[in-house]
């Protein structure tokens, strides 16, 4: 059965594909259909889910200038949010819903976005932490035709967020994960508050195989690598205290899809260059894959080694040991840096490149006081330690300073304006 299920994944892959994305336009919809379809998925709201369909229901009436539906999402409740919301679909003319019987969030996206007529679908968590002022601000992209996705965003500048320490640094520490892991480019990936142009949702859903809470990460993954354009609009949020999500088991769950997600970066099998927009609108060029960009850091690293080794060499006789080892190493990290933020992250112009030269030399001094310590540790635990010993330990030292050396570059040197060139997306 898994391998039934595996061909048909790569079946249904391959027909999506096939052929690229339209150039995107703005999108005009009669006044009788909705523009947008809101869904609110939900497992067991008993006690929120009609004061929190209401009130998005009034904001949208009162606030939204566009023809509007409300899709409860209800994915295996067992409590009364069943019957709560086949009520409100009755009582409510924009509202509707839908039942599923399996849990999980993504599956009830999935599901929901599938049946959708809308030209716009979105989402928004049932407890509305997030400020329903910022509902149009995010879709008015898309349905413009200048974006392709929009995400709410609680870590850029204008958020105003609050929540616990516990949940800050959960949320800061997962998306930092993203950004050193899978060299992502939106800020935000877990925020309840998102929308998709419907023509790029159908491209993009079947290729999200999480059926959870790591659902729209990988959907971000998956358009951010097709080159299509994500708008990001910082958000007012106040965390839910009485919120059920399980924190263990959703870390849990996101570090797996993480390293299932890094595994096909790394294979080259997950970017879907098909899905580009097609003309002049198309997104712009893929950026390096991991693997790519390792064996491209790691010839630059031999280059720049030889090259550190023969200017030492010639400048040895006149300035001495010190001198001459410590300009060969400026020269070749000046070098170094210029010729990875090319090369290996695809970084052009010259639009930060002092920036990036200064953040390169951090790294370059990072790396010293690495291989520096490991020496120091070695002689204060082990004094008479011998030349080999000590060879083992600098080379130990140097490789993991080197790793933590790609890391930095990727995520910190040249990670920023590489995204940013690649996807398009702002704050």
């Amino acid at each position: 059965m898994p391998d039934h299920e595996d061909r048909e994944d790569v079946e249904r892959r391959e027909v999506v594909l096939q052929r690229p994305l339209p150039c995107r336009t703005p999108i005009s919809a009669p006044h009788h259909e909705a523009v947008l379809d809101v869904v609110v998925p939900v497992f067991n709201e008993e006690a929120e889910l009609e004061r929190s369909v209401r009130r998005l229901h009034a904001h949208l009436r009162e606030r939204f200038p566009y023809s509007f539906r409300i899709t409860v999402a209800d994915n295996a409740s067992t409590d009364a949010t069943p019957r709560i919301a086949q009520r409100l679909s009755r009582e409510l003319p924009e509202a509707r819903w839908l039942r599923l019987e399996e849990k999980g969030r993504g599956r009830a996206l999935r599901a929901a976005w599938e049946r959708s007529s809308a030209p716009v679908v979105a989402y928004v968590d049932v407890d509305l932490s997030t400020e329903l002022a910022a509902l149009l601000p995010l879709v008015a992209p898309l349905i413009s035709g200048h974006s392709d996705l929009a995400i709410g965003t609680r870590l850029a500048p204008g958020a105003r967020v609050v929540r616990g320490p516990k949940r800050e640094f959960i949320s800061r520490g997962y998306n930092t994960l993203l950004r050193s892991a899978l060299a992502v480019g939106f800020s935000d990936a877990q925020c309840g508050f998102k929308a998709v142009r419907r023509d790029v949702a159908e491209r993009l859903v079947p290729l999200v195989r999480d059926e959870g809470w790591f659902f729209d990460t990988e959907l971000l993954v998956i358009a951010e690598r097709a080159g299509l354009r994500i708008h990001e609009v910082p958000v007012d949020w106040v965390d839910d205290p009485d919120s059920r999500v399980d924190i263990l088991a959703t870390a849990l769950a996101d570090l797996r899809g993480i390293v299932r997600i890094g595994t096909a970066l790394a294979r080259g099998t997950l970017p879907p260059a098909g899905l580009r927009r097609a003309g002049a609108d198309g997104g712009p060029a893929q950026p390096p894959q991991l693997a790519s960009q390792l064996v491209r850091f790691a010839a630059v690293g031999v280059v720049s080694t030889l090259a550190h080794l023969l200017l030492y060499a010639a400048l040895r006789p006149a300035a001495g040991a010190q001198a001459a080892n410590a300009l060969a190493l400026l020269v070749c990290a000046v070098a170094n840096t210029a010729v990875n933020r090319r090369l290996t992250f695809g970084v052009r112009g010259r639009g930060g490149a002092l920036r990036q030269q200064a953040r390169g030399l951090v790294v370059l001094g990072v790396g010293l006081a690495l291989t520096s310590g490991a020496l120091a540790v070695l002689h204060h635990t082990v004094p008479d330690a011998g030349s080999r010993v000590e060879l083992a330990v600098l080379v130990a030292a140097n490789l993991a300073a080197t790793l933590l050396r790609f890391l930095l570059f990727r995520a910190w040197v040249f990670g920023t304006a590489a995204r940013r060139r690649r996807t398009g997306s702002h704050a």
